[in-house]
């Protein structure tokens, strides 16, 4: 029998065919994973060593399960949160299912966060309990949770042994029987102003990634591979949304940073069959000397791709090599995808495609009212119009939610433009929001990371374009009086906001400056700085940042 809903074909076949059905239970877990016979295979792991695994729908039911019950034993209640900071394991995919058996919030972190982000997120979030392995227990303050579960080796004095809890809890659980609407999953995004917000999501959310029926096609027992890290809806949703419709998941666990011929070598050696990547993978995988010939995909079928823009020469590269046309698709933490490209409907190289069937997208200008073909204006969805709206900002005002949430749209600040047949073309963000490498960089928190070092006084970050990240972040510095300008001291400055902030939005680059332009209010012009390097690199090239 068929998980699927719909069949492809023209993209007013798929729209006109779209229902939306949103039950009024629903759990995300049993939806993803229970339903599944035991002795399915659900997931085929391999890290950097060459281990593998073979995991089925049966082993994660009974350790989803476990888990569960180790919630249960160690007082977490319904709406408590749970945070993770794991590498990508069969047993990480486990204390996610668990969670949401248990009728908890999960907050999965990334390790790739400094300190500061991972301190504020599990202070914002008030979570009660934490996953983490013995290589990052260090990195979680002392007495910010209740219960800190270590995995794989010795924790501290207090800790849950993850590993020996696990071993006894029963297998069995009557898993929580939440209603859609009930709260799942809690990520954080980072705006221009203040600290990365959280953004709450029922568990309804899951039904609305349908892309990987409209753009991926997902077959049943298909093998399955997104590059993302579970830490972030990119990465989470490809591991769950394939599961809904029967595909095994493809998981690789580095060691480091991104290797594309590594990366390429794994898909190849596994016949991957269906795969979700972002644009920096892409770009980073032309740079692989003849891939097609020493990396063959015999068995790919599909593969897209979301997070930022993706090139029209990289798409052309990919089909070069592999035979096949990259799909591009377009969404925010918010809701995503609101856009997107099928298999059986026109590529417009370059453009995010169409709306996805069901969602209601329009090019707005200031006052709301909708852009004729050709103008430049806001793209927004209608508010509340499918299930992935959010339940709201966490541990905010509820006017910043009403704002945000509560009108007839959603305003993603991101500016495009419409064609006469319905593509929709990227045009940059309205904001000031720096998105490299797929990451959404919010500038507050990189400045405040570099104006922390004693040497500055006053900091700007911007998006400075890069052929390799799309863009990169850069810092403009005004120092201290008594502090000279030199490399080491700009070195010094990104290797304070790696630890501190993150691995993925320290500033690249760094330009010391005189001082900054700014509004007759004392407000930095960031616009003026990235429009000046935009025409910076336009004049001299962009190459890749070192």
């Amino acid at each position: 029998m068929s998980l699927r809903k719909y069949e492809l074909g023209t993209y007013e076949e798929m729209t006109a065919a779209h229902r939306w059905e949103v039950p009024e239970r629903y759990n995300i877990a049993r939806d993803v994973c229970d339903k599944h016979d035991r002795g399915r295979l659900a997931m085929v792991w391999e890290d950097w060593r060459g281990e593998e695994r073979r995991v089925s729908f049966g082993e994660l039911q009974d350790l989803s399960n476990r888990f569960a019950n180790v919630l249960e034993a160690i007082g977490v209640e319904r709406g408590d949160r749970v945070a993770t900071l794991l590498p990508s394991l069969p047993e990480t995919a486990a204390v996610f299912l668990g969670t949401y058996k248990r009728g908890a919030i999960l907050l999965s972190l990334s390790v790739l966060y400094g300190d500061d982000g991972i301190e504020h997120r599990l202070r914002d979030s008030q979570a009660k309990a934490v996953v983490t392995n013995s290589a990052n227990r260090h990195r979680i303050p002392e007495g910010m949770v209740e219960k800190v579960l270590v995995m794989g080796g010795p924790g501290e004095a207090g800790d849950v042994d993850f590993d020996e809890t696990m071993a006894r809890a029963a297998d069995r659980y009557d898993l929580a029987e939440t209603a859609a609407d009930d709260p799942a999953q809690l990520y954080y995004s980072s705006g221009t102003t203040g600290k990365a917000k959280g953004i709450l999501h029922a568990h309804r959310y899951l039904l609305a990634h349908e892309e990987f029926e409209f753009c991926h096609d997902v077959r049943d027992g298909e093998l399955f591979h997104g590059s993302g890290e579970w830490a972030w809806a990119a990465g989470i949703c490809p591991l769950l949304g394939p599961w809904r419709y029967g595909a095994v998941a493809l998981v690789q666990a580095r060691k480091g940073g991104y290797d594309p011929d590594e990366h390429l070598r794994f898909l190849s050696k596994h016949g991957v069959q269906n795969l979700f990547t972002t644009p920096t993978a892409l770009r980073a995988m032309t740079g692989v000397s003849d891939a097609g010939a020493q990396h063959p995909l015999s068995e790919l079928r599909v593969t897209c791709s979301a997070g930022e823009p993706l090139n029209p020469e990289v798409i052309r590269w990919f089909r070069d090599q592999y035979g096949i046309t990259v799909l591009d698709y377009y969404g925010l933490t918010e809701s995503y995808p609101l856009c997107g490209n099928f298999p059986t409907v026109e590529v417009r190289e370059g453009s995010m495609g169409r709306p996805m069937p069901g969602w209601e997208v329009s090019i707005l200008d200031e006052d709301e009212q909708p852009l004729g073909v050709g103008e430049r204006g806001e793209i927004c969805l209608r508010a509340r119009s499918n299930p992935h709206y959010p339940l709201g900002y966490w541990n905010r005002p509820e006017e910043d939610t009403r704002e945000v949430f509560g009108g007839d749209w959603f305003h993603t600040k991101d500016a495009a433009e419409i064609d006469e047949d319905g593509y929709v073309w990227y045009a940059g963000r309205a904001d000031d929001v720096i998105i490299s490498a797929g990451y959404r960089i919010g500038p507050f928190e990189v400045e405040s990371a570099c104006v922390e070092h004693p040497a500055v006084k006053e900091a700007a970050a911007v998006a400075s374009p890069d052929a390799r990240r799309g863009d990169i972040v850069k810092a403009f510095i005004v120092l201290a009086g008594g502090h000279s300008a030199s490399d080491d001291l700009a070195a010094e400055i990104k290797a304070q906001v790696r630890e501190r902030h993150s691995a993925y939005a320290y500033p690249r680059e760094i330009e010391f400056v005189e001082d900054l332009p700014k509004t007759l209010t004392g407000k930095i012009r960031r616009v003026e700085l990235r429009e000046q390097e935009r025409e910076r690199k336009a004049t001299s090239g962009s190459g890749p940042a070192s």
